[in-house]
């Protein structure tokens, strides 16, 4: 949280004029308005929480609500293909970063995780909810972390039995820690404690390192 298929809100574009030119030009503008309403529910999610509307979507996107349900036939769907943006913007591009310091590599990412999660956990959560998580995208996630462990064990800076899912739960027991904004009249205040999540992420990794004694085996 993978080639894998990524989901894709269903687009219902005008008909064309009969040219080739004409409905590439249609379904270009189809394609950046999808993006714009994502990008804008993101952040709109992001700053007032789960309350958002389409309305407000499309407020932030510059287009029309018809505009919004034509792309996207509810909420859930817009929810749906926020959580996959997330990954594809805020975590893919750290984890496809090679350098010649895999351990580096493989806690820039989780540090990425951790940071995309908590910033738009209303938005995740929502998706929790509704069982709109795809299992592409989680598959996604985990094919980017199996591929930066190998090469952590490969230079022998990680514990040799550690797994991709060992990492991914870990990391959601990192996210447990996150507080939640207090939201009341319209004003958002921050928890103090709302960074504590780096200290614990710090943690992790240390349990991450080559140890004497290996993990418990799975059941």
């Amino acid at each position: 949280m993978l080639p894998t298929r990524c989901y894709r809100a269903p687009v219902t574009d005008p008909p064309g004029d009969g040219t080739g030119a004409g409905e590439r030009g249609l379904r270009l503008d189809a394609a950046r308005n999808q993006e714009r309403i994502v990008a804008a529910a993101a952040a709109a999610f992001a700053e007032l929480g789960g309350d958002v509307t389409l309305d407000e979507v499309a407020r932030r996107a510059g287009v029309g609500v018809a505009t919004v349900y034509r792309r996207f036939r509810n909420r859930d769907q817009l929810v749906r293909a926020v959580v996959a943006h997330v990954l594809a913007a805020e975590i893919e591009p750290v984890a496809a970063v090679e350098t010649d310091d895999p351990w580096r590599d493989l806690a820039a990412t989780l540090e990425a995780s951790v940071a995309a999660v908590a910033a738009h956990r209303d938005v995740v959560a929502l998706a929790h909810a509704a069982g709109g998580i795809d299992v592409d995208v989680v598959d996604r996630y985990l094919h980017r972390l199996d591929r930066l462990l190998t090469r952590a064990r490969a230079a022998g800076l990680v514990r040799p039995e550690l797994e991709p899912r060992d990492v991914a739960v870990a990391v959601v027991m990192v996210l447990a820690t996150v507080r939640r904004d207090v939201r009341g009249h319209g004003a958002v205040k921050t928890d103090a404690a709302s960074g504590d999540w780096r200290r614990y992420l710090a943690l992790l990794l240390d349990g991450m390192r080559p140890a004497p004694v290996p993990l418990p085996a799975r059941r």
